[in-house]
């Protein structure tokens, strides 16, 4: 059975239909939690939902190496929208990431991720030849910083550590030597060190005061347990207290953590600690469960793609996935210092659902061109 779009004839045994699967199980789980987080935002999560699955049946049905020609002008779209939220982006909570066009609001940052996964697939690939030398290098590094730069000005430091490993991850999935890696590690883990060691002494240059408070607070919860590190010491308290099975969604157990309203915005960062409250352990294996096999699936899809850049989107796409999501936990679950990003298709927010759901589009056009064995 055939189906044919504008560019090119596909075999609907090629869909990745366990993919579309795992995405939808893990959005239908995330549209309850929501619910159970914050009742009046469930039907706006639902319509993220059907918004996402249209955007990801209609990207996967658009050739991805005509989608990869245009490359410059999605990198220069993303680099406007930026700019445009830094000078006329909607405030909240002392973060200027939302970009208002009258008809919509989105979050920018969201679009970004996606956008330099598609730029560095054809840029890449386009330098295949010439990848491992210091031009090509120093050039894809250089285009990197004014995204990151106008992401830390929002600012937003979690989308910004995030962005930093996709890059690294899809360069690597590109073919960067093992010798410039090892000598990157070299130097950036030393790095990373000193870095710690300056940012948490009094007066330091590099961070603002209320991310190096959450720095300390990290290091030491019990000292800022009633300011800094009280949302992850709650949510901590929550995932525990669901034990096996959890509380139940929409539970009124007054010893909840989520009714006694000791974690702010349960609906995004701190989704994960809702769903450990409420299905317990079994509810968070569940969840890493599917994270974990849509991040596998992007990975097999990739590896049969037909060529480099169809490669470097799976990666890029799968990376984005697995860090965004272990940042996200690793949050909520106290392994990593405070930070706000969303848990890929579970936390609430329709620009992320709609970019992360555009992105298995891309995903699924590719497994729709595998590679032609001879």
């Amino acid at each position: 059975m055939r189906f044919i779009t504008q560019t090119k004839p596909y075999q609907l045994k090629n869909y990745r239909f366990m993919l579309v699967a795992s995405v939808l199980l893990i959005s239908i789980l995330g549209v309850l939690v929501v619910g159970s987080a914050s009742p009046e935002r469930q039907n706006s999560q639902i319509l993220g939902v059907v918004l996402g699955v249209i955007a990801m049946v209609v990207v996967s049905l658009i050739d991805y190496s005509w989608v990869l020609n245009f490359y410059w002008i999605f990198y220069i779209i993303n680099v406007v929208l930026l700019v445009a939220t830094e000078l006329f982006g909607v405030t909240v909570n002392n973060a200027r990431r939302w970009l208002n066009l009258g008809f919509v609001q989105f979050q920018t940052s969201d679009l970004s991720k996606i956008i330099l996964i598609l730029f560095y697939a054809k840029f890449f690939s386009e330098h295949r030849d010439d990848l491992n030398t210091p031009r090509t290098i120093i050039t894809s590094v250089l285009l990197l910083i004014p995204t990151l730069i106008l992401l830390l000005r929002q600012p937003n430091l979690s989308t910004t550590i995030c962005i930093s490993l996709v890059f690294c991850a899809i360069y690597y999935s590109a073919g960067l030597s093992y010798k410039f890696i090892g000598t990157v590690l070299a130097i950036v883990i030393p790095a990373a060190v000193i870095f710690l060691s300056i940012v948490v002494q009094p007066n330091q240059p590099f961070l603002r005061d209320y991310q190096q408070t959450r720095i300390l607070a990290w290091l030491n919860p019990e000292e800022y347990a009633s300011d800094e590190a009280y949302q992850q010491m709650n949510s901590i308290m929550a995932i525990g207290s669901g034990q096996l099975t959890g509380k139940g969604l929409n539970n009124n157990t007054t010893t909840s953590v989520k009714n006694g309203n000791y974690i702010s915005e349960p609906q995004t960062d701190f989704i994960f600690a809702i769903v450990g409250e409420e299905l317990g352990f079994v509810g968070c294996c569940i969840v890493i469960g599917l994270l974990l096999l849509i991040v596998i699936q992007c990975i097999l899809v990739g590896i049969k793609a037909q060529d480099l850049a169809g490669q470097i989107v799976c990666c890029g796409v799968a990376a984005l996935i697995g860090f965004q999501s272990f940042i996200n936990i690793g949050v909520a679950t106290g392994v990593l210092p405070n930070t706000g990003i969303p848990l890929p298709f579970v936390s609430y927010g329709l620009t992320s659902l709609v970019c992360m759901y555009a992105s298995i589009g891309f995903v699924l056009n590719i497994g729709l061109q595998p590679k032609k064995y001879q």
